[in-house]
């Protein structure tokens, strides 16, 4: 019979953690007996995901200078046009934001690069920010906005391991005003 005093045990205990974690138990979230609210308890957060690694080799052998898009959660609020992979292995292009017209806060482009048959080499990559109006000092940033006309980028590849042959290009972050 000790069954069921271990599950009755068991639920009390869960109920204790859970009222003490809510902080259920006080009326209206105040401290009991003096009217002054609880102090609130954070949980922690699970930490930033960051953006995927690139495949160790391309799903189809690339044509020469190929480059590619990879769609991920920001692809659908940039237009990337003019793609190239220059002779210096890098990529540039022109990249437009379709989706808003605030000021651009943060912005990366990250190129992974591949030999002729497909496997992975290394990588580069490209940040943009924006100033607006309001930047401290008065400075900002008087020429192409990527929210409007667009901008040219180019990511130059760093240490890779062969010849660049073709790359993917995705865009990891996107933070407007």
């Amino acid at each position: 019979m000790r069954h069921p005093i271990r599950i009755t045990t068991a639920a009390v205990l869960g109920a204790v953690v859970l009222t003490t974690l809510t902080g259920c138990g006080t009326s209206a979230g105040t401290n009991p007996g003096k009217g002054e609210p609880l102090a609130a308890t954070a949980l922690p957060l699970p930490p930033p995901r960051s953006a995927p690694s690139p495949a160790a080799t391309l799903p189809a052998p690339p044509k020469q200078g190929e480059v590619r898009v990879e769609e991920g959660p920001f692809t659908d609020r940039v237009r990337l046009t003019r793609l190239t992979l220059t002779g210096e292995s890098a990529v540039s292009g022109h990249l437009a934001i379709t989706s808003d017209v605030s000021d651009v806060l943060a912005l990366e482009l990250s190129a992974a690069y591949y030999d002729s048959k497909g496997r992975f080499i290394g990588t580069g990559s490209f940040q943009y920010q924006e100033e607006g109006q309001d930047a401290e000092g008065g400075h900002h940033h008087d020429g192409p906005r990527a929210a409007s006309e667009g901008i040219d980028f180019k990511a130059p590849a760093t240490k890779l391991t062969g010849t660049a042959a073709a790359a993917v290009v995705s865009v990891p972050v996107l933070v407007n005003e």
